[in-house]
């Protein structure tokens, strides 16, 4: 089964996570525009294009603000490697959040 980026990285930012009253419930994990998206739940395999991630401990702004952070992050690389011919491009799951 693959693994939404909460799972992997640990944030505690999920609905009821460790962290989620401290830090707020992440928009990756309640956004559901993404759901399905590389098989994730809402946008769990999607966070780099949802604004508002946690990365490096810091909550992380617009796509435009935080891509050059998420496209060097593991998640981003194995999720990428993983789905690669059906990758799906920044560009189209951007529109999907229009």
């Amino acid at each position: 089964m693959k693994k939404n980026c909460w799972e992997v990285k640990g944030c505690g930012r999920e609905p009821g996570g460790s962290k989620a009253g401290e830090l707020g419930v992440c928009s990756a994990t309640t956004n559901g525009r993404l759901n399905g998206v590389h098989s994730g739940k809402n946008a769990g395999r999607s966070c780099w294009v949802v604004a508002g991630t946690l990365c490096g401990g810091t909550v992380q702004g617009t796509f435009a603000q935080k891509f050059s952070t998420c496209e060097v992050c593991e998640f981003y690389t194995s999720v990428k490697s993983e789905e690669t011919p059906s990758f799906i491009l920044s560009a189209t799951l951007l529109s999907k959040l229009r």
